[in-house]
């Protein structure tokens, strides 16, 4: 699949801020929310969870890639995640892991209207993946 044209990554930033307005964030205030499309051209969306235990939270990347797989899955070629003050927002590390395993290293980030994206690669060099497991494991 080529990537994203400007005219879809508008799409995907356009569905990522309406995302924001489905978050549930009482403690932090900061709403995010996610559009990423998939290479069979579906658009998966996520909104972040916050839970009162904090440690509980699922951030809109993972809401995201739950869409993904319930709507049958794929490979995330591109994604764009903003906060609710509708400005690109980077994944945090338990989210680019999710992310890698997903839509790996070519995956593109949204860096935001008129800049280049990103590789996944970038912010998650050397990732570990499910295809370390059978060589990593004890003798």
């Amino acid at each position: 699949m080529a990537p994203p044209n400007e005219s879809e990554w508008n799409e995907l930033r356009s569905r990522a801020r309406n995302a924001t307005q489905r978050s549930y964030a009482p403690y932090s205030g900061v709403r995010v929310g996610a559009a990423g499309l998939s290479d069979n051209g579906t658009v998966v969306e996520g909104s972040n969870i916050e839970n009162a235990s904090y440690g509980l939270t699922l951030c809109a990347e993972c809401s995201l890639v739950s869409d993904l797989v319930r709507t049958g899955g794929g490979r995330l070629v591109a994604i764009s995640i903003v906060a609710g003050d509708h400005e690109p927002i980077s994944p945090c590390g338990r989210c680019r892991q999710v992310l890698y395993e997903h839509g790996g290293t070519e995956l593109l980030l949204d860096a935001g209207e008129g800049l280049p994206p990103r590789r996944l690669a970038e912010l998650l060099p050397d990732a570990f993946g499910p295809e370390d497991l059978p060589t990593r494991k004890d003798s």
